[in-house]
Formats: C-alpha cells, sequence, structure tokens
C-alpha cells in the first residue's frame, strides 16, 4: 500500500467514546474514511477512539496531574533525567544577554518579566524542592541509540558516584536508556527503574512516512546538509522508523530482569489547531497507528508496566515546553487546567517512592 493510499485508508470498525451529558458511543461502518474532528462537530471532546489494533488506553488520564499537591514522597535513588530527540541539557540562545533554556523547562534569569513568571520554575527544580536528588544528562542531540546510550552511562557515572538510580525518558531518552541498560552493561552505573514517557518502542509512522517520501537519493543529500549545518550526526532519524524498531531494536534490546519498566502514553482528543506543528503528523498518526500525542502514538508508548495514557497532552507538553504558557493564558480566561507537567513528574518520582525504589 502506498503512502498516499495508507493516509485515506478506510476503517473496518472505528468506535468512539466521546464525554458528554449522554457519553454516546459510535460505530462507524466498513469503508468510511477516518476523521476524528467530523465525528467531534457536536462540540464533545473524546476522551478514547480505538480500533482493531488498540488494545487499550489503559487508565485514561484526565486531570490527575492538573495541580501541584503540597506534599509528594522521594524515592530512596536519585532520579535521573534522559531527554528525547534534539534535546540538550542547556541551551544558550545569545550568551548572557538571554537567559539559558533547560531542556526540562527552566528560565535562569536574575529578571523577573511575564515570560519568567509564566514559566519560572522548571521540573527539575520542582523535584529537588522535594528533596528529590536529580541528575540531568546531555547526549548527542541527533546521534544513533548507540552514541546516545553510550553518553548517557557516561554522565550516570559522573554524577551518581556509584549509587543506583531510577531513570525517566521522555521519547528517545526512553531508548537509549534500554540499550544502556541491556546492551553496554556499564559497570559504574546501577539502574533500579526505567519509566518511560512517549517513547516510541515501536517507532513512529510519521519516520516511515518522511523518510519514505524524501527516498534515498535526497534523503542523502539532506543528510549532508543537516550534518554541515547542525554539526550533528543524523543516524537518529532511521532509528525511528517502525522497521528499525520492530525488526531490529527490539529484538536485540531485552529487558533487564532486575530492572523495573514503567511507561505512559499520550493523546490529543481532538484535531490539532491550524498553526499547531502536530496538525499533520497527528491526522497520520490517527490513521495508521491510533490515539496518539502528535509524534508518537500510544501503542507505540506502551512498555513494561504501563500506567495509563495522559488525555488532552500533546509531546512537547510532557517536558513542559508548551502548556505553561497556554495553561497560564486559560486560567486568566477563566479555563480549567488540567495538565501541569511538573504535577506530572513529581507524582512519578512519588510511585517510585511508594514501590521502594
Amino acid at each position: 500500500m502506498t503512502r498516499s493510499a495508507a493516509w485515506s485508508t478506510s476503517r473496518s470498525t472505528l468506535q468512539v467514546a466521546c464525554l458528554g451529558r449522554r457519553r454516546p458511543n459510535w460505530t462507524f461502518a466498513t469503508n468510511r474514511s477516518f476523521s476524528l474532528s467530523a465525528r467531534l462537530r457536536r462540540g464533545h471532546e473524546c476522551s478514547a477512539h480505538r480500533d482493531a489494533r488498540i488494545k487499550g488506553l489503559g487508565r485514561e488520564i484526565t486531570d490527575t496531574y492538573a495541580y501541584v499537591k503540597d506534599r509528594y514522597d522521594a524515592p530512596k535513588y536519585p532520579v535521573v533525567l534522559a531527554h528525547g530527540l534534539l534535546g540538550f541539557a542547556e541551551l544558550k540562545l545569545a550568551g548572557s544577554y538571554l537567559p539559558s533554556i533547560h531542556y526540562w523547562l527552566s528560565f535562569r534569569t536574575a529578571k523577573t518579566t511575564l515570560l519568567t513568571w509564566c514559566i519560572r520554575r522548571g521540573i527539575k527544580e520542582a523535584l529537588i524542592a522535594q528533596n528529590i536528588e536529580v541528575i540531568t544528562t546531555s547526549v548527542p542531540p541527533s546521534g544513533s541509540i548507540e552514541q546516545r546510550a553510550a553518553k548517557l552511562a557516561r554522565d550516570i557515572e559522573l554524577h551518581a558516584n556509584g549509587r543506583s538510580v531510577n531513570i525517566v525518558a521522555h521519547s528517545m531518552g526512553g531508548l537509549d536508556a534500554r540499550y544502556m541498560i541491556s546492551q553496554l552493561r556499564p559497570k559504574g552505573v546501577g539502574v533500579k527503574s526505567l519509566v518511560t514517557v512517549a517513547t516510541p518502542h515501536h517507532g513512529s509512522s510519521v519516520a516511515d512516512y518522511i523518510i519514505d517520501g524524501i527516498g534515498p537519493e535526497n534523503l542523502s543529500r539532506l543528510y549532508r546538509a543537516w550534518n554541515r549545518a547542525t554539526g550533528w550526526e543524523h543516524d537518529a532519524f532511521d532509528q525511528l522508523t517502525t522497521r528499525y524498531m520492530n525488526a531490529g531494536f527490539n529484538a536485540k534490546t531485552p529487558d533487564d530482569p532486575n530492572v523495573r519498566y514503567f511507561s505512559y502514553g499520550a493523546m490529543l482528543v481532538a484535531k490539532p489547531p491550524l498553526l499547531s506543528p502536530f496538525r499533520v503528523s497527528h491526522r497520520l498518526l490517527n490513521q495508521l497507528e491510533g490515539p496518539n500525542d502528535g509524534l508518537v502514538s500510544v501503542e507505540s508508548s506502551k512498555w513494561g508496566t504501563y500506567k495509563g495514557t495522559l488525555l488532552g497532552v500533546n509531546h512537547l507538553d510532557l517536558i513542559n515546553w508548551s502548556n505553561r504558557l497556554r495553561f497560564t493564558l486559560r486560567r486568566l480566561l477563566g479555563k480549567k487546567q488540567s495538565f501541569n507537567a511538573i504535577a506530572f513528574y513529581l507524582d512519578i518520582a512519588d510511585m517510585l517512592a511508594k514501590e521502594g525504589l
């Protein structure tokens, strides 16, 4: 089947369960092409949509992490934050003239402005405020999983000082951690648990679509241009395809029986707005894989003990990159806040503590 055909592929059975007073449940017959937005014209917010390939969303998380609680328990072992594709530990945009940006969102600045008021407290700082020891890592932004995993191991060895750790990884960071645990097995690193957040354990059809659409010849030229412009490797892009993950990576990267594995997924419940970077990718993933956060499907996010699906959350909301300002504006307009990334990561730490980790 071609990509254009897959884009408009029809569903044999599509069930959409929506929130509302009557909580209607529609089933659409064979040969109806998939269009979630068309099914939502009555004004309902969709909480789940499934087809035969979706085993279920697990625990459907709506507003559990809307607000930060007064207290969270601290886990026994330090929490390592592992970033995803194109991530970084700290990014300086203009030397000392602008505040530095951290992947886990904190702006370091001596001045208080509306912007820093809206996003002044990051995930790392919130964890530290609850007496949770945090280690942040920095791996090659678009390097191969093997390269990124090796750097992840070195960073943990440097900062953990021989202590065991819990790894909390966003997106591709979960693949780096799995490879490090399974294949590298560094002597100076002891891992008690791995919590992955929207990690493409089974790849992403978005990567398939882009790479197949560009074609081998054009892809080589594009990669050369990427390397010249950024100085970064390009291997990560090929490794995020469904073919590579399912046919290669997962088979050679078994879980360590001494490590606890947990995972979370996320999904948007309505079509992204016109200017959203996830508008096209969300539609594509809906067609091919089902519920998704704009870049990674719920089904691909599942690994180990699946802790649930965050509803109405996109891939960048999960690291606090986009939701802080947006939800601040929503509050000013009197609209209810549904997700706070800081509350989410604090709850992950609390969960690890309750698991004895």
